[in-house]
């Protein structure tokens, strides 16, 4: 894609049905968003990059929003997506993916912006902004479009040791029509620290959180009602630092619009 479609701005893997787990190590979680009456989290996307000057800033903005620190009256998932089309500039984001860029460009057309930048939030698959404008973020968080938060068991098996497998099941808790729906599932983690050495931010020390290493999809759903079950496996290929502890599970339902009306976050055991 030509550059000029880029800028960077400031303020102003498989799945399946089934699995045998003889061999793995098992675990069986609740959600850290568990399914209530009311309505379930907000789904935050940063589009991001180390490449970008102005991308640290809102990465400390979503690692905050992550924690809890605003005391907003709704949950939020954050996913930080690190996109590849700043590496020319003199740092190869480690985190980087040209698979982001693609997911990036899908919200520009399905939003009908005209051009991908970074910092960008997109907001429940509906809305975006400027990421590192706080003031903005939390207006879209409070304003958006709210669905019932999905009700599923996690099982996490370890079948090999560079291999996190993830067994869904439970209900969705919101219809689906017959346009249809993906169940999206997530890994991200946490702590991580980049002594960027060249390009926009050198020599700065980079603060990542909620920074996804993957992304599958689970199943796909069409005309079925709030309250049947679904169920899927995915696979994980993992890397060589994988720790458990600094990772989560986020999954979520999204239609062909692009749109998300329903997720849930899940905390990997750490005897994975």
């Amino acid at each position: 894609m030509p550059r000029r479609l880029f800028s960077c701005f400031g303020r102003g893997g498989s799945s399946s049905s089934s699995f045998d787990n003889t061999t793995a190590t098992s675990a069986v979680t609740s959600s850290d968003t568990a399914a209530a009456p009311g309505a379930g989290p907000v789904v935050v996307e940063l589009f991001s990059s180390q490449g970008c000057a102005t991308s640290p800033v809102a990465e400390l903005l979503v690692s905050r929003l992550g924690r809890g620190d605003f005391g907003l009256d709704c949950p939020v998932i954050v996913l930080a997506y690190h996109v590849d089309y700043w590496d020319y500039m003199g740092w190869k984001d480690p985190f980087g993916s040209s698979l982001w860029t693609v997911r990036q460009k899908t919200y520009v057309q399905s939003l009908n912006l005209d051009t991908m930048f970074t910092p960008q939030i997109v907001v429940q698959g509906r809305t975006q902004l400027v990421a590192n404008d706080e003031e903005a973020l939390l207006s879209n968080i409070m304003s958006a479009s709210r669905f019932p938060g999905l009700a599923l068991q996690a099982t996490f098996n370890r079948p090999s040791p560079d291999t996190l497998q993830v067994s869904l099941s439970g209900a969705l808790r919101s219809k689906v029509d017959g346009q249809g729906a993906n169940v999206m599932v997530a890994l991200y983690e946490n702590g991580l620290v980049t002594d960027c050495r060249t390009g926009e931010n050198k020599g700065k020390v980079l603060a990542n959180d909620f920074v996804v290493r993957k992304l599958e999809k689970l199943c796909a759903v069409k005309d079925i009602s709030a309250k049947k079950a679904v169920n899927g496996t995915v696979n994980f290929p993992l890397w060589e630092s994988f720790n458990s502890s600094k990772c989560g599970i986020a999954v979520f339902v999204q239609n062909s619009n692009h749109h998300i009306f329903g997720s849930q976050n899940f905390r990997i055991p750490e005897s994975i």
